[in-house]
């Protein structure tokens, strides 16, 4: 095993399918979660177009109005 991945193993990485510590799994039945909505943005993640300019310029607006910044 290349030294990378032993030290990654043995720093406790998270892998798919594990949970992080601290956070507790949410069951599928949970009415709060918008499950189209969380499937629409992983194909998006996955296709690599979640990311936009718009969602940037408009999470860069929401930023410099919270620190009162022009």
């Amino acid at each position: 095993m290349p030294a990378r991945l032993r030290r990654s193993a043995s720093q406790g990485a998270v892998r798919k399918g594990q949970c992080r510590p601290g956070i507790t799994p949410t069951p599928a039945s949970d009415p709060t979660i918008r499950h189209d909505l969380v499937a629409r943005v992983r194909r998006e993640i996955e296709a690599g177009t979640y990311d936009t300019e718009e969602k940037l310029e408009a999470a860069l607006a929401r930023l410099l109005e919270r620190l009162n910044l022009p």
